[in-house]
Order: structure tokens, then C-alpha cells, then sequence
């Protein structure tokens, strides 16, 4: 515990995790009012950081696994900080779905009250089970008694259930028939695509960052191997974007066209930008020459833009769903805010609505993120460390 408190990192997330939580604790008081989601827009922050940490969480799993499963002998000297920094970010995840519960005394009814012909009850269902799979995962690596018979076999659980998870994430949005931006066949294989790229930049990045730190060495050939598949996931992920756009723009539906309009001009074009420029051309153009994923400055770079790029899609994902109403017509959408509440005619009805984070979400939205940082320290330096 005393060297644990010596870290500057493990101290500097936990102070940050702690005022997480208790803006957590006024939000419970006051209810999610004072966030910045309405009726036209009822998922905000906490479910675009939802989306971002299940992505986050398949690199590591993926890499851990694909030693078993596909005989890539060299990425068994990173499995057991795959294995945790994929641990840590569904565990992440978990904690964005609970704080966007506005009654979690009620939370025992999303068991008591399981409807299994919603998608939202598959992701409960299929990410229970990933972080289950994490876990027994983590302890046979772990164990002193560690057999690799049993690794090998939940690793060949593990990689099927680490595209599931994503996948039924994706069908959440994608089997909405009545958003334009969301209802598409291939969204699936775009989040399975992004979480790829997403997950397995943060572990090189988490890589770097031991092996800096002194806690975990990874020798620059492994890296340097890693930097190479991103470079595959960089460019399948921008594939299936374009295909996306593509068949969208071709066929000059209405709907579709209003979709475009929104990501390529509208509100969300500076996400979809960034993501395409900072997140997928440039890493891709630094990663594709082999001198530059021997450059390990380079490489964390790429990876860094990869993931503020992942970070950017989810946001542009989630909102440009929301930026055509599905109601259409007079006198418009109640809004349920506060000013909806205490105003007129006036207040309770738009034709649209906006939506931006209010400080409490976005302090609320740091400290989980400090909370898997610190997490990830003290997980690595306990078991790590040794």
C-alpha cells in the first residue's frame, strides 16, 4: 500500500475517481436534470463512453487469446497486461451504464424484469459474460497452480464472446428502425472494426507506458508487431466506414441525405473529421511504412490519435442518431428540462432539441475514466510488479 501511495498516477486518478464520486452522489440527489440529455436526446455522455470502453476493452483480450487460438506464440508475453487492461475497461463500461440509471435503487428489476426479446437485454446478458471470462481468464494466468490446458480453452471462449459483446452493442442502435443514422446492417461490423483499432492502440499505449515506467517490459519487435495489425484494423475500419457513406449517399433518400448532411457539415462534422483525418489517415499513413513502426515514438503517436479518433466516432455515432426527430409535426417534442418544467407553452415545446454535456456530467465522466486508470496502476503494479 505504501508504494501504491508513492505513485503518483495511482494518487492523481484516485483523488479524481473520488470527485467522480461525489458528483455522482448529487446527481443521485438531484436526478439526471442536471445533465445535459432531454427527451429528444436521452443518451448522452455516459452511454458514448459506454460505447468507447467496450471497444477498449477487445484489444486486449483479442491479443491474449490469439496466442492460443491462432499459435501466435509471441503474444503470450503480453497476455497478462491485455488481460487486465481488457478487464479494467468493461469493468469501466459497467460503471457508464450504472450512473446513466436514474433510479438505481431499481437496478435489481433489470434482472427481475429481463424482457429477452430487447437487444439491450442480450448486451446485459453477453457483457456479464465477458467480464465473467475476464475474470477466470486473469486468475488461471494468475494462479500458482496456472495450467495451460485451461488458458488455452478460455481462450477460445474468449475471442467468439469479445465480438459478440460488440456486436449485440452495436444492434442496441442499429435495430432502431426509426433513427435513420443507426438502422443499418452493417454497424455491427463498423463497431467490431473501431473496437479492433480502438483496443489494440490503448494496449500499445498501455505498453509503452510500463515499460517506461519500469513496471512491465516489452521488447520493440512485439511492439513493433502490433503496430503492424493496427495498421490492418486502421484500414478494415475505414473500409466499412466508406461503405457506409458510400451507399448512403448513392441511393439520395431523404432520410439518408439528411444523415450525411449532419455528419459531413451538420453538428457532427467535426467528430466525423477528426475521426477520418486524425484517427484513421494519418495513423494509418505513419503505420503502413515498416521504419515507422520501428520508430516507438511514431507508434504511440498513431495509437493516440487512433483512440481520440474511436473516442470521435462513438460521439458521432451516438448524436447524428439524434439529430432527426422521429416525431414529426406540431407543436413538436417536450423537451422534459428544467426550463420545459417551470416555463410556458413556450419552453415545453421544440421542434428540436440540443444537447451538451453540463459540467457535473463531464466531471462525473473524468472520474471514470480516473477510475480505470487507477485501476489498471494498481492491478499492474500488484501483479506486475513481482
Amino acid at each position: 500500500m505504501t508504494s501504491l501511495m508513492k505513485n503518483p498516477l495511482v494518487v492523481g486518478s484516485g483523488v479524481l475517481a473520488l470527485v467522480g464520486a461525489g458528483v455522482y452522489v448529487y446527481q443521485l440527489m438531484f436526478g439526471l436534470g442536471i445533465t445535459g440529455m432531454n427527451n429528444s436526446t436521452s443518451w448522452g455522455l455516459y452511454l458514448t463512453c459506454f460505447m468507447f470502453f467496450v471497444g477498449l476493452s477487445a484489444g486486449g483480450l483479442i491479443v491474449a487469446s490469439s496466442a492460443s487460438i491462432f499459435g501466435i506464440k509471441k503474444y503470450k508475453a503480453v497476455a497478462l497486461p491485455a488481460v487486465i487492461l481488457s478487464l479494467v475497461c468493461i469493468c469501466c463500461a459497467g460503471v457508464c451504464v450504472l450512473v446513466d440509471l436514474g433510479g438505481i435503487q431499481r437496478i435489481w428489476r433489470m434482472v427481475t424484469g429481463l424482457n429477452f426479446m430487447s437487444p439491450l437485454a442480450w448486451d446485459m446478458i453477453v457483457i456479464t459474460l465477458y467480464l465473467v471470462i475476464n475474470l477466470v481468464y486473469l486468475y488461471f494466468m494468475c494462479s500458482a497452480k496456472a495450467d495451460p490446458a485451461k488458458v488455452a480453452v478460455v481462450s477460445r471462449f474468449a475471442l467468439p464472446v469479445a465480438i459478440l459483446v460488440h456486436s449485440v452493442t452495436a444492434w442496441i442502435f442499429g435495430l432502431e428502425i426509426a433513427r435513420e443514422a443507426w438502422h443499418t446492417a452493417i454497424l455491427a461490423p463498423i463497431f467490431v472494426a473501431s473496437a479492433l483499432d480502438s483496443g489494440l492502440a490503448l494496449l500499445v499505449l498501455a505498453l509503452l507506458g510500463l515499460r517506461a515506467r519500469g513496471v512491465f517490459q516489452t521488447p520493440n519487435e512485439l511492439i513493433t508487431s502490433l503496430a503492424g495489425l493496427l495498421c490492418t484494423c486502421i484500414a478494415v475500419d475505414a473500409y466499412f466506414i466508406g461503405c457506409e457513406i458510400l451507399t448512403t449517399a448513392y441511393n439520395g433518400t431523404e432520410g439518408g441525405l439528411a444523415v450525411l448532411n449532419t455528419l459531413l457539415v451538420g453538428g457532427t462534422a467535426p467528430f466525423f473529421w477528426f475521426e477520418v483525418v486524425c484517427g484513421l489517415v494519418i495513423p494509418f499513413c505513419l503505420l503502413v511504412f515498416a521504419k515507422n513502426r520501428r520508430n516507438m515514438k511514431l507508434v504511440g503517436v498513431a495509437a493516440a490519435l487512433v483512440v481520440a479518433g474511436v473516442f470521435c466516432k462513438r460521439c458521432w455515432l451516438m448524436f447524428t442518431g439524434f439529430a432527426t426527430p422521429n416525431i414529426v409535426g406540431g407543436p413538436g417534442i417536450t423537451l422534459g428540462s428544467a426550463a420545459a418544467q417551470t416555463g410556458g407553452a413556450a419552453d415545453m415545446w421544440a421542434i428540436m432539441g440540443v444537447y451538451a454535456p453540463t459540467v457535473p456530467e463531464v466531471v462525473l465522466t473524468v472520474g471514470i475514466f480516473a477510475l480505470g486508470v487507477c485501476a489498471f496502476a494498481v492491478l499492474c503494479q500488484k501483479l506486475l510488479g513481482k
